[in-house]
């Protein structure tokens, strides 16, 4: 079933459910209003009977009481006393007779009533021929020993009455009297209201499930256009879709979010195929690069397959040569292994003593180039992030001060202010070189000469870049190069980071 036919079908029955207990209370209001209106009239019939027949038996041989009902005398009574008694004595049953009341003494509708003896039997005059109520138990009861009056419904013939049995007190002919009348009004007017509500309850129904399902239309419009938008990426891969999501409301705020996770989608998308572009022209420098020095490595190993035919001085050279070669490869290796982690942040970030990170590194340049003359100057200088990939780049920028240097090593290092500079006093970047300078494997007309694969400076900007720093190059005053990278320093009261430095970014390159 559909999301549209479950609305419409929940909107029906709400409805259905409505319609009818609002049908069942107005059928049970009036039922209620019309059978209380019986049973007052019968309770007024029956006062007035009371009365009649209370106040007859006062009167002797008198005449009718005053107030009586007419034909409910005293004389009346006595007739039917004595007509009881006499056929008693012959020995035959007493004839019974319906009374009727007079017309409008219970309304447009005609009722009847008959008097019950101390046992229980009927009292009626030997005029007439009608059939008398059924009496049952609890009449019998109520007139042999009195009791409080009560209703009953009975049938006589096609008749539906509605009974009221009333005691009368000890001193009159009669102990009780029931009075009745008929339902069958009630009982007509009652079905015509239940064909009126039933008509009704379907119509409201019908009218309930059309209106259902055009609000149900409505309602599911923007679910009907998010679907077709999700159906549309998923076969077309078109992240440009979008669904209007005027309005307000939980539909609105669906549709807008979905938009908004398409544009991040389509982000992602984007930044995932830069990725890719980036990772597939790494291994394609990658694969270039090593060619030249696996290559070379080859040719050496095969030249000393030959053994015999070397002197001792030339194994030794290429012996040399080959150890050289290895590290360089390695050095490469390593190089491209640090690439292709990305630009991604730091996994595991620590507070660093970074003026004791470049300390170090400077220390160990020192050992690798002993001719070496650097200069330092180093403010304490704490920093939030990888220690391990910060002293990689650190080393990067001192090996490439000392490799495009002067030849007796004079280079600058300073540490001011979370700024790290680095300065040599080189033939410094060519104004064509400077804006790649920082690009993966590449090199300057000066530059591929001498070793290396063109990827120190590029691990630089990585580095710097996942830790939302900032590295440049730029032209020293006086000749030579100037390195800049600065992070966000720390506070060494509170522990609190200064105002972060901007995006990562790269206003200059290498060599």
């Amino acid at each position: 079933m559909t999301f549209r036919h479950r609305i419409t079908l929940v909107a029906t029955a709400a409805v259905a459910i409505a319609v009818l207990i609002a049908s069942a209370l107005t059928y049970l209001f009036v039922a209620d209003q019309l059978h209380r209106q019986v049973d007052n009239s019968l309770r007024d019939t029956a006062a007035g009977l009371q009365r009649g027949i209370s106040a007859g038996a006062g009167q002797g041989r008198g005449g009718e009481p005053p107030g009586a009902p007419p034909g409910i005398g005293a004389s009346q009574l006595r007739q039917f006393l004595q007509q009881r008694r006499q056929a008693e004595r012959n020995g035959s049953h007493s004839p019974r007779l319906l009374l009727q009341t007079p017309k409008g003494l219970l309304g447009e509708n005609r009722g009847v009533f008959q008097a019950l003896g101390p046992h229980g039997e009927v009292l009626v005059p030997p005029a007439g021929g009608a059939a008398t109520l059924p009496v049952d138990a609890r009449a019998r009861n109520l007139a042999r020993s009195g009791g409080h009056s009560y209703f009953s419904e009975t049938r006589v013939g096609s008749d539906h009455l509605r009974v009221l049995t009333v005691a009368l007190s000890a001193g009159t002919p009669a102990r009780a009297i029931q009075i009745a009348r008929s339902l069958n009004e009630v009982d007509h007017t009652l079905f015509n209201l239940r064909l009126i509500l039933a008509l009704v309850a379907l119509g409201g129904i019908a009218l309930a499930a059309l209106l259902g399902s055009l609000v149900s239309r409505a309602t599911i419009s923007p679910v009907r256009h998010l679907t077709e938008a999700v159906e549309h990426v998923t076969e077309t891969q078109d992240l440009a879709r979008r669904i209007p999501s005027g309005g307000g409301g939980e539909l609105s705020r669906l549709a807008t979010s979905f938009n908004t996770m398409l544009d991040a989608l389509a982000s992602s998308m984007r930044a995932l195929d830069a990725s890719a572009r980036v990772q597939r022209q790494l291994v394609a420098d990658a694969s270039h690069e090593l060619r030249t020095p696996v290559t070379s490595l080859r040719a050496n190993i095969e030249v000393l397959q030959q053994g015999s035919s070397l002197s001792e001085s030339d194994r030794e050279r290429l012996l040399s040569d080959v150890v050289e070669q290895l590290e360089d490869l390695t050095t490469l290796i390593n190089d491209v292994i640090e690439l292709a982690r990305g630009d991604e942040p730091p996994t595991v970030l620590e507070e660093v003593r970074f003026d004791l990170l470049v300390a170090e590194e400077i220390a160990q340049a020192r050992r690798r180039v002993p001719e070496a003359h650097i200069g330092e100057d180093l403010q304490e200088t704490l920093v939030l992030g990888d220690p391990q990939r910060l002293a990689r780049a650190v080393k990067n920028l001192i090996d490439n001060a000392l490799k495009f240097g002067p030849t007796d090593g004079s280079i600058e290092i300073a540490l001011i202010d979370g700024e790290l500079t680095v300065r040599d006093h080189g033939p410094g970047i060519a104004a064509a070189d400077m804006p790649h300078a920082f690009d993966r494997f590449y090199r300057g007309a000066s530059a591929r000469a001498l070793p290396g694969s063109g990827l120190g400076l590029a691990i630089v900007r990585q580095v710097t870049d996942a830790h939302r720093g900032e590295v440049s190059a730029e032209d020293a005053p006086g000749g030579g190069t100037l390195m800049r990278l600065r992070l966000s320093p720390l506070s060494f009261d509170s522990g609190e980071t200064e105002k972060p430095a901007p995006a990562a970014s790269v206003s200059a390159g290498r060599r």
